[in-house]
């Protein structure tokens, strides 16, 4: 697969806007909205919940056990980061929102540790 960058000058806008995460986040973020449109019959709104499963779903499948890892190297920690780097390309104009939409929808949709740790699909390791 090719490595995504973005066009000279975008991510100076962005880092402008929203310093704390690195440019794979952004590009990890707009392909799992690509992924999860991809995935519908029909284009339409995508919701910050259906956002952050989709990229939880991403992660796991792209980077398995190390999901949380790169997730967390991106500055990628919690649910709510998805929604800041969404919101952030929505201020700069790359992304549409909906009058509906906030960054609350993407707070605590899933915990990391649950998600990419204690509930890894192929873990062994004994639940509490």
């Amino acid at each position: 697969m090719a490595e995504l960058a973005f066009r000279e000058g975008i991510m100076d806008r962005i880092r402008i806007r929203e310093p704390r995460f690195d440019e794979q986040a952004y590009l990890f973020v707009l392909s799992a909205l690509e992924l999860c449109q991809a995935q519908l019959t029909m284009r339409r709104h995508i919701t910050g919940i259906e956002l952050a499963n989709a990229c939880r779903d991403l992660a796991l499948d792209r980077y398995g056990l190390m999901a949380k890892v790169v997730l967390e190297h991106w500055g990628i920690s919690a649910t709510a980061d998805i929604g800041d780097i969404v919101f952030t390309l929505v201020d700069l104009g790359f992304l549409l929102s909906q009058p509906q939409d906030t960054r609350d929808e993407f707070v605590d949709v899933f915990d990391f540790d649950r998600a990419f740790e204690r509930d890894y699909p192929w873990n062994c390791a004994q639940q509490a």
